[in-house]
């Protein structure tokens, strides 16, 4: 504490030196717009021709840069997709200077060259951060065709993949909980549709896709692993404009388009954006279903998703958006015979109200209302026998109201301040049973819901002391309040580079973090089964600490950008189930007990390490990266394992990603992808036993792994039953992961419309990808005693895929 104490009274005295040695300044300030559509332009640079003093556009496009007087000054805007633009201006008083950008044309590199100015990775303290343009995105081949965001980040270095399809995010070491989603400022607890086959962002309606992974500003707090920052679309201001896309398995419909015009000035004083999406999987399936069982049977599974977003100007200073996310899963089977059957459905919505406010040239201010629900309930009817019926309802949830408030202060060129706070009220549902049965005359079991309260405040400084010099330097206190028990911590961070030339610069960071809220998963790849808890007074606040150090080399000429990062991450007090447990209540349905969610669960650490490389190119005729990591992941656990470390299920030496995309032609677009990855660690036992005798009761559902993710009823009228053992916990290595997706885009162009025919192949060589094992006996000749083998199954072989999208 003392050494931060000694930063922050440095930064200070720094801060008052750098005001004081210049009596004579004035500000440009604005905003950066597209082109046509008036969408406002986020991390778009604005730098001083001739110097090493520049700043960034904000989320909402504003920026400001305070200068020297002069006769004369050259500003150069610029943003990758996007021509740059230079404007002269004198500068004898406070100036309002708004840009609007052009999309670039990308197909002539040497027009790109001329026209733009790459946002070099070098010049930049933030490291171990991935922004990914939208356009990439929609060009990448993916799964079944619908193109997905965290699948996409999943081929970036240091993020590890689920099982086979999965769209889970694993980051340096750390698990799916401790990734931070937010949409639009908004959290999204559970990301993924079809049993997390696909994530619930609609590309669509996204403008910007921004992943931290290390070295987090203070700004950021609430998780230990990453940061992924999605926002949406404002909306076009010119027009109408609207994309139809018909895939395999769902279609989508995106319009947007200006508001009321203002009065005054005759131009849209706003916009809205609506998407929509939704899968056909269950009218598919319905009929065939129907037609397998007679009509005896009805069964189903469909996903949709809406995002819808509304801006409009107050005047020149003020501005307010409303956005939301609503989306649902549900899965079905019922026997209409004897009106049983079972039901599962989960889904998030989020609302988020925000006002802009512009207190005048430097400082800008923007305060958020927040609305985040997550649900998912399973239901089953059951017809025992003609006297006895059984019905359970399991239901679990959180719901979060939140207030954010954030300032961004531009004093001098060499300073960008940031500071602010976000408080949340949380109400956790863990889990709520309820069961009727005849004979038990009716029970009800209900864990009571939670509420406790999670706030933070913070400060940060972005700081240029010398033109060699980039430090980005902060502190957020976070705190914590539930029943009983209450926690106030300090959480300082520190990024720093040094700029050897222009395009090379060497890069280190520290950061803190702590997190309150929990994802008990014994899965390890998303199921909506997995349960959202909180900090308690026997479940203390996760804490991990990461160092990063790193190289970052520009290669201008050719739109290029290099970075190595090396790693070291621990991990305190993280959770997992004990051995055995399950997410449901466990006990006896008849018992009195009241069971605690907390008696399932036991604490641990954690540490992760490795190295990451990047080249990247994010535009021109050919455009692409390829990434490499090496790490390695250990768990400890007392309860687990005999105590020994072991390896978590996604840990993987080796994780290597190629991804090209070229532009043949304005008419054609090529693409591939082709991944490696050494093989997931699993429990598979070394040997069997059989067990005799009479048992009636509950059994345990496991996966792959050996984890309980169910329980379902059992019978034993005698015989015999045949038991697993043996082997460490996830000492065995699945085989190597290794596919190669391939895709062409066929492009028709009119002045008012286009048209886009994808063709798409996942897994294009056939790869057998291993998706779990299990033992089983296989019966040899006659006269000869069966063995055990094990047995590895496959989920995808090549899947073909095609859509079909029309935009206007």
């Amino acid at each position: 504490m003392r050494a931060l104490f000694v930063t922050c009274i440095l930064y200070f005295v720094s801060f008052c030196l750098a005001t004081a040695q210049v009596p004579v300044r004035y500000t440009v300030s604005g905003y950066v717009h597209e082109v046509g559509s008036r969408e406002a332009l986020l991390g778009a640079t604005i730098r001083l021709n001739g110097r090493p003093v520049g700043t960034q556009t904000n989320t909402f496009g504003f920026y400001s840069i305070t200068l020297p007087e002069a006769d004369s000054i050259s500003l150069t805007f610029s943003l990758i997709g996007y021509q740059s633009q230079t404007r002269t201006l004198a500068l004898h008083q406070n100036q309002v200077l708004g840009v609007d950008l052009a999309a670039g044309e990308l197909l002539n590199e040497v027009v790109v060259s001329e026209k733009r100015e790459q946002r070099r990775v070098s010049d930049n303290p933030q490291m171990s951060q991935i922004d990914l343009p939208i356009s990439q995105i929609r060009k990448i081949p993916a799964l079944l065709g619908e193109k997905d965001v965290l699948k996409v980040l999943q081929l970036m270095p240091g993020v590890q993949k689920g099982s086979e399809g999965q769209s889970g995010l694993y980051v340096r070491g750390g698990g799916p909980d401790q990734n931070l989603i937010v949409l639009d400022d908004a959290v999204v607890y559970n990301a993924s549709h079809l049993f997390g086959f696909f994530s619930v962002f609609n590309g669509d309606a996204l403008k910007s896709v921004e992943l931290t992974k290390g070295g987090f500003p203070a700004r950021f707090g609430g998780r230990l692993s990453s940061v992924l920052d999605l926002t949406m679309k404002d909306g076009a201001r010119d027009k109408l404009h609207g994309e139809i896309g018909i895939g395999l398995i769902a279609s989508r419909i995106m319009l947007e388009g200006p508001l009321i015009k203002n009065k005054k000035t005759g131009q849209p004083a706003g916009s809205f954006v609506i998407s929509g999406r939704r899968t056909y999987l269950d009218v598919i399936s319905a009929p065939i279903v129907r037609a397998q069982t007679n009509g005896e049977t009805s069964a189903g599974y469909y996903f949709y998703d809406l995002n819808a977003k509304a801006n409009y100007d107050l005047g020149p200073r003020d501005r307010i958006y409303l956005s939301g996310y609503f989306g649902r899963d549900k899965f079905y089977a019922n026997d209409n015979t004897d009106n049983t059957g079972i039901g599962m459905g989960w889904g998030n919505a989020t609302g988020t109200l925000r006002w802009n406010h512009q207190f005048n040239q430097k400082l800008f201010a923007n305060t958020s209302l927040i609305f985040s629900d997550y649900q998912f309930i399973i239901s089953a009817n059951q017809l025992i026998d003609s006297q006895n019926r059984f019905v359970l309802d399991y239901t679990s949830g959180i719901r979060d109201f939140s207030l954010k408030h954030d300032l961004d202060f531009y004093p001098v060129p060499n300073h960008a301040l940031r500071f602010g706070g976000q408080v949340t009220a949380h109400r956790f549902t863990p889990s709520a049973i309820v069961l009727q049965n005849n004979s038990l005359a009716g029970l009800r079991r209900e864990v009571d819901q939670i509420d406790v309260l999670e706030s933070g405040i913070y400060a940060e400084d972005t700081w240029r002391p010398t033109d060699h010099w980039r430090l980005n330097g902060g502190l957020r206190i976070s705190s914590f309040t539930g029943t009983g028990i209450g926690y106030v911590r300090p959480e300082p961070r520190l990024s720093v580079a040094y700029i050897i030339k222009p395009d090379l610069s060497v890069k280190a960071s520290y950061a803190l973090m702590n997190q309150y809220v929990h994802l008990l998963s014994n899965t390890g790849i998303g199921l909506p089964t997995d349960l959202w808890v909180p900090t308690t007074d026997r479940v203390r606040p996760q804490q991990s600490q990461q160092w990063a150090v790193g190289l970052a080399k520009d290669f201008p000429e050719k739109g290029l950008a290099l970075t190595v990062e090396g790693y070291y991450k621990r991990m305190d007090n993280i959770i997992n189930y004990k051995e055995g447990a399950s997410f449901l209540l466990v006990d006896d349905p008849t018992s009195a007990n009241r069971v605690r969610w907390e008696d399932n669960v036991t604490a641990g650490r954690g540490w992760s390490y490795g190295a990451e490389v990047l080249l990247h190119k994010k535009e021109g005729r050919f455009s692409g990266w390829v990434g490499y990591t090496l790490s390695w992941t250990q768990w400890q656990f007392n309860e687990l394992n005999g105590g020994r470390p072991f390896f978590p299920r996604y840990d993987r030496r080796h994780d290597i990603s190629v991804v090209g995309m070229y532009d043949l032609s304005p008419r054609i677009t090529l693409s591939a992808t082709w991944v490696y990855g050494t093989g997931q660690a699993l429990t598979v036992p070394n040997a069997r036993y059989r067990s005799f005798g009479l048992n009636n009761g509950i059994d345990y559902v496991k996966d792959a792994s050996g984890a309980v993710t169910g329980v379902s009823p059992i019978v034993f009228n005698g015989g015999t039953g045949v038991r697993d053992y043996g082997q460490d916990k996830n000492a065995f290595r699945a085989e190597p992961y290794h596919r190669l997706d391939l895709g062409v885009q066929f492009h028709r162009k009119r002045k008012t419309h286009e048209s886009t025919w994808e063709f798409s192949a996942y897994n294009a060589y056939n790869r057998r990808n291993p998706f779990f094992y299990n033992i089983e006996s296989k019966r040899q000749a006659v006269g000869q005693p069966d063995i055990t083998v094990l047995y590895k199954y496959s989920v995808f072989p090549i899947v073909p895929a095609f859509s079909y999208s029309y935009k206007f």
